[in-house]
């Protein structure tokens, strides 16, 4: 779901919230295959979800009061379905169920955006914190035949979330210590919540995803022995920007503690990535449903 995000990446995606905070705390999607740091727009947009139900039957000088103090612990927990592909830039879209969840108490946190770690330092304008994320890779039978398998691994985040002007942004940084990609995958996404009723509250979300090359030559990449047998030719890059994303999502609570949300869009493979063999589809859609609940 091109996001990042997860780590969700995801984005947040969102990649990617009822009544509680637009920072770090964000509802986001955890499921083995919805946690692809990969599909950074959907979980950046995923991750606006929050923004967006904070933002009901609220002036932009009221939701970024909130946001701005949103310290509060809470557990948001839920279910939903999400459509993805099957690895970024693969044509295939795969159907999946998925478990949403949103905890905050005290500097502890839990969502799939930035993972599970701490928010030490807060301010009336950002929030930085530091956590452990899940980094996905790739099936072999994802794959083009002859393409091996990219294991998962584990990386160290780092991320910031400021709110200005009645905007949403997360910028953040993963060092990948295990699992076959490695290297360094930085995302950044800006979220605008617009209320349109007591509500409702419509969400667009812009997002692009950088990465270094150990990282876009591990997963981008075809090795000589790959060319030989799987006939695609041999593929290398160096680092740079690998995506773009739009996505929006729709926001309606159904009561003070249920929320229905539904967010669509599309992430574009850009630079040296989106000339990867492994590439079929530049332009890839994918969209979550969600139904959450506040504790």
């Amino acid at each position: 779901m091109p996001w990042h995000a997860l780590t969700f990446i995801s984005s947040t995606p969102p990649s990617l919230r009822t009544g509680t905070s637009t920072k770090a705390s964000l509802i986001m999607i955890i499921s083995r295959k919805s946690c692809n740091r990969h599909f950074t727009g959907l979980l950046i947009a995923a991750a606006s979800v929050a923004a967006a139900d904070s933002a009901i039957a609220q002036s932009p000088a009221q939701t970024q009061a909130q946001a701005q103090s949103q310290n509060q612990d809470h557990i948001v927990l839920g279910v939903g379905v999400a459509a993805t592909p099957a690895y970024q830039g693969s044509d295939d879209t795969r159907i999946i169920p998925i478990p949403a969840i949103d905890i905050r108490e005290g500097w502890f946190f839990a969502n799939l955006r930035n993972g599970i770690g701490v928010i030490p330092i807060t301010s009336e304008h950002f929030a930085i914190g530091a956590s452990a994320v899940f980094v996905q890779g790739y099936r072999g039978k994802d794959m083009p035949e002859g393409i091996d398998k990219l294991s998962d691994g584990v990386g160290a985040r780092l991320f910031t979330n400021i709110w200005a002007g009645g905007f949403v942004a997360t910028l953040g940084t993963v060092k990948i210590v295990s699992g076959g990609t490695k290297g360094i995958v930085a995302d950044a996404s800006v979220s605008y919540p617009i209320p349109l009723s007591s509500r409702f509250v419509l969400t667009p979300t812009v997002g692009t995803t950088w990465a270094n090359r150990k990282y876009n030559d591990r997963y981008f990449g075809v090795t000589p022995a790959e060319s030989l047998a799987s006939g695609l030719p041999q593929f290398g890059m160096g680092s740079g920007f690998k995506d773009v994303s739009g996505m929006l999502t729709a926001t309606y609570r159904l009561t003070d503690r249920i929320t229905l949300s539904a967010t669509g869009g599309a992430t574009s493979m850009i630079g040296d990535a989106k000339d990867s063999p492994l590439v079929e589809k530049k332009t890839q859609p994918s969209g979550i449903l969600t139904l959450t609940y506040r504790m």
